[in-house]
C-alpha cells in the first residue's frame, strides 16, 4: 500500500501570503511600540535590525503574491 503525496494545492496561496504580510506589519508596529519603552540602545538596535528583516520579508512576499496572481 503506497501513500501518495498530497497534490500541490496553491489555490489559496495569495490569501495566505496576504495574511502573512498583514501579520508581519502588525509585528513591526508592535516592535516599534516596544522600542519606545526600551532604554537600552542595544535592544533598540536589535529591534531595528529585526524590523529591517521583516520589511525585506514583506517585499519578498509581495513579489510572490504578484507571481501567484499572474500565474492564475
Amino acid at each position: 500500500m503506497h501513500k501518495h503525496p498530497k497534490p500541490d494545492d496553491r489555490s489559496d496561496n495569495v490569501e495566505k501570503l496576504q495574511n502573512m504580510v498583514e501579520h508581519t506589519l502588525e509585528n513591526i508596529e508592535e516592535a516599534e511600540e516596544t522600542m519606545k519603552y526600551t532604554s537600552s540602545q542595544e535592544e533598540k538596535e536589535k529591534i531595528q535590525a529585526k524590523n529591517e528583516r521583516r520589511e525585506q520579508s514583506i517585499e519578498d512576499m509581495r513579489a510572490e503574491i504578484k507571481d501567484e496572481a499572474h500565474d492564475h
